[in-house]
């Protein structure tokens, strides 16, 4: 099991990597772009439309 995380591991950071180097930025700036304002957004996006969802169920559900 710890191989297998050592290698996920090595993955995503050979991919941040790579990311920085494709978008001319530093591996720390990627790092707080993806950890600092995509995932947020994305976690709040689908909270919103979680919710959005279960509204309109409850809604059919009552009619």
């Amino acid at each position: 099991m710890d191989k297998l995380i050592g290698e996920i591991y090595v993955y995503c950071t050979d991919f941040i990597i790579n990311l920085a180097n494709i978008f001319n930025l530093s591996y720390y700036e990627i790092n707080a772009i993806i950890f600092c304002f995509l995932y947020p957004l994305l976690l709040v996006g689908f909270i919103g439309i979680y919710l959005f969802q279960k509204r309109r169920l409850n809604n059919l559900m009552r009619n």
